[in-house]
């Protein structure tokens, strides 16, 4: 038997192939002239040769496909199956590329099929004709087609239009749903459909635990088929006798609606699920005026704009969330009793769809991560740089071939870590500042601006803390003068004068490292946590007004990390911790990444805790500030060991909320 296919190094065209190399014949395929290198690949993946999947040259935007006539004289009245696959399916393409590729395409297909006097023109349609048509469309409709106003929607209508107007030829249409991996090995050429929300659920999962009930949008009922599946159905049908000019819905019949099938993929990707679906139809009663004239206001579409382009979802995909139309396929069903084909079950093979797209497909796996592609050649500065965490973040950056500078207090601190650095193959200029005092601060930043002209990343790491209960700062208001001084005003001193710079030059990353006592309200930590507070304000203010201009910032909100900092309060010795290596890689996280923010879950659930139930937090603050004591040295004797070993109570507690300072 001689097939002819369009289409064949498509995704659904090489399942197909799979198919039909099973049986016995031949298999010609219009094959583009540059594209016959990746239809050689096709072939020795198949494990056939060329007598059997044959390349015939040609283009869809050419009369009768462009084949020479030699080719159409060897294969006249021969091919008894002419599959026609090819078609440009992207919701971002214009109409012009559309209809060239979709209209004019099968255009030129039936004519060559008619030219062949082929035995039967198979048309791949798509669901796509029936538009948004409100109700069940089923296999004997088309012309009932409603809001055909996309350019895809359009071109697969006038599509399918020219086979039932103008091929003489017996015909077979088949109108797949949308197609998605294949059910067996997860497989898939591009992101499209439910994919497009892949990421969303990827960075939930990243900020929240999957026992995390959510929110989400119920909307419409999606229809989405296996590709392999796909492939079987077209075969069976294809090859089954007396079904000419039927037309086969290749659907779900009982699909299942766009919020059901996010929590599945949702459960394979271990993201939280969403526990409560409003349904998007509850907005109905807004005037479509009204909603389109918000839509239009400028900050909304920048706003959504900006979402939809970080999560990668096109624009266009949002107007289908509420897609209405349903599909009837009982042609099909016929088609297939007897046959063993059976449409599997998306919960049983959803999780080969997420490992395949997280392994192969996840746009983050294409983009630079690495630490040298953000720094290279950049002037870096980090403040407190001689030591712990600042030390850490130093080597690591100086690693990766950044211009670093580092400043602190101690002479000999920054000589000693210079050596290690440059000793490492880095390069390092160090200053030694008081960034409590701020004219020194001032002279700084003139310095470094002299010596490197501009400063593409500001680490404000340096920090002062203090363990102090209120009641034991009642006559040390200086505590607080000097906590806001170094970790605020010193702070703030040197991001106003990089930033003048940075906006001139429309790029630069501004990263204060702050701590999860702001999101946990850390009793004993009044002092310390109002300073990192208002630095974490001034941050985001400054979001609002350079968030347009290539000015970054990131706030991070650490978690308690063993540095000398810590050091006086002995308690600290028994309950985890992070190491200053572990925090300065989420400062390299916070480079490459340039995220608003980046903070532990356990940070990011006690915020929304203390928002949902303030009374209750409070409570359970007070019961765990009265478990821990206060140190020798917030009492004043400084120097003196603790006076009790820590119980089982509080390392347990410390330990189950690792991070936090108390």
């Amino acid at each position: 038997m001689t097939y002819f296919v369009t289409g064949a190094t498509g995704f659904i065209g090489r399942h197909l192939l799979e198919r039909l190399l099973e049986r016995k014949g031949t298999i010609h395929c219009l094959v583009r002239k540059e594209s016959l290198a990746k239809f050689t690949a096709l072939r020795d993946e198949l494990g056939v040769g060329e007598d059997r999947l044959v390349a015939v040259i040609g283009n869809l935007d050419k009369p009768r496909l462009g084949i020479t006539p030699s080719a159409l004289r060897s294969l006249g009245g021969k091919v008894r199956h002419f599959f026609h696959l090819a078609a440009l399916y992207d919701l971002g393409a214009t109409l012009e590329a559309q209809a060239t590729a979709n209209v004019d395409g099968t255009r030129h297909a039936i004519e060559l099929a008619q030219a062949l006097k082929a035995g039967c023109f198979h048309h791949v349609s798509s669901i796509a004709v029936a538009g948004l048509y409100p109700g069940v469309f089923r296999e004997d409709m088309f012309d009932e087609a409603e809001e055909l106003d996309h350019p895809y929607f359009r071109t697969k209508h006038d599509a399918e239009a020219l086979v039932r107007q103008d091929c003489t030829r017996p015909f077979r249409i088949y109108r797949p749903g949308i197609v998605i991996g294949d059910s067996r090995t997860g497989v898939i050429d591009k992101i499209d459909g439910p994919y497009y929300f892949f990421r969303l659920l990827k960075r939930m999962r990243e900020l929240l635990p999957p026992w995390m009930p959510t929110i989400g949008l119920e909307g419409g009922r999606i229809n989405l088929v296996p590709v392999d599946w796909v492939a079987a159905v077209l075969d069976h049908v294809a090859h089954k006798p007396a079904l000419d000019g039927h037309t086969f819905h290749l659907t779900d019949p009982a699909p299942r609606r766009i919020g059901e099938v996010l929590n599945l993929f949702a459960r394979a990707g271990h993201a939280p699920q969403m526990t409560m679906r409003l349904d998007a139809r509850m907005f109905g009663f807004i005037p479509a005026s009204i909603r389109a004239g918000l839509g239009n206001l400028p900050p909304v579409k920048r706003i959504a704009g900006v979402l939809l382009r970080d999560l990668g979802i096109p624009p266009s995909v949002m107007s289908f969330i509420n897609y209405p139309t349903r599909f009837d396929c009982r042609e099909t069903e016929r088609a297939l009793k007897g046959s063993k084909i059976k449409l599997p079950k998306l919960e049983n093979y959803a999780w080969r769809l997420w490992d395949y797209w997280e392994r192969h497909l996840d746009p983050d796996l294409f983009v630079d991560h690495s630490l040298s592609g953000k720094v290279k050649n950049k002037v870096v500065v980090i403040t407190g740089g001689s030591s712990g965490i600042g030390k850490a973040a130093a080597m690591k950056v100086a690693a990766a071939g950044a211009r670093l500078v580092i400043c602190a207090r101690g002479a000999d601190e920054l000589e000693a870590t210079k050596k290690e650095i440059e000793a490492a193959g880095g390069t390092c200029h160090t200053y030694q500042v008081d960034l409590a005092d701020l004219a020194s601060c001032d002279g700084f930043v003139a310095q470094v601006l002299a010596d490197h002209g501009h400063v593409d990343i500001l680490i404000n790491n340096a920090g002062r803390s203090i363990r102090r209960a209120i009641h034991a700062s009642f006559d040390r208001f200086h505590d607080f003068e000097r906590t806001m001084q170094l970790n605020y005003f010193g702070a703030l001193r040197l991001i106003m004068g990089v930033l003048p710079g940075m906006a001139e030059r429309h790029r630069g990353h501004i990263i204060n490292i702050s701590s999860i006592g702001v999101l946990t309200n850390s009793p004993r930590f009044s002092a310390y946590v109002a300073s990192k507070a208002a630095l974490d304000a001034f941050s985001r203010c400054a979001q609002a007004e350079y968030s347009d201009n290539g000015v970054s910032f990131t706030t991070i909100n650490m978690p308690l990390v063993k540095t000398p900092m810590i050091a006086p309060t002995k308690m600290y010795d028994s309950v985890p911790t992070l190491s200053p290596d572990e925090a300065a890689d989420i400062i390299v996280e916070a480079i490459v990444e340039k995220p608003v923010r980046i903070a532990t879950r356990l940070g990011t659930f006690a915020q929304v805790f203390y928002a949902l139930a303030p009374r209750v937090y409070e409570i359970m603050m007070n019961t765990i500030f009265r478990l821990f004591p206060d140190s020798s040295a917030s009492k004043g004797m400084k120097g003196r060991a603790e006076t009790h070993e820590p119980t089982t109570e509080q390392i347990a507690v410390a330990a189950l909320l690792r991070g936090v300072h108390w």
